[in-house]
């Protein structure tokens, strides 16, 4: 390899870094990030299962905007209106 090549593959590899790293970052005051795996097991505790629906986009922006307003997850919103809706 030329040296060039190898100050290019050290770049990308720092910038691969710093990408994954700010994609970590947590709001100020929110709760540390759970890996996946933890986060499955801690779901399975809960009874939750994943279930996956495709919507309209518009829709879905309705249910964040909606979600952010009323300060809930967007699970926690999903559930509170499927229950409404099916009772």
């Amino acid at each position: 390899m030329k040296k060039t090549d190898l100050y290019k593959n050290e770049r990308l590899k720092v910038v691969a870094q710093m990408k994954h790293a700010a994609g970590a970052k947590a709001p100020l005051g929110a709760a540390p990030l759970l890996d996946r795996k933890e986060q499955r097991r801690l779901d399975a505790e809960r009874g939750l299962v994943p279930f996956a629906v495709k919507i309209p986009s518009d829709l879905a922006s309705r249910l964040r905007d909606l979600a952010n307003e009323r300060q809930l997850s967007l699970n926690d919103l999903v559930t509170e209106l499927l229950t409404r809706s099916l009772d």
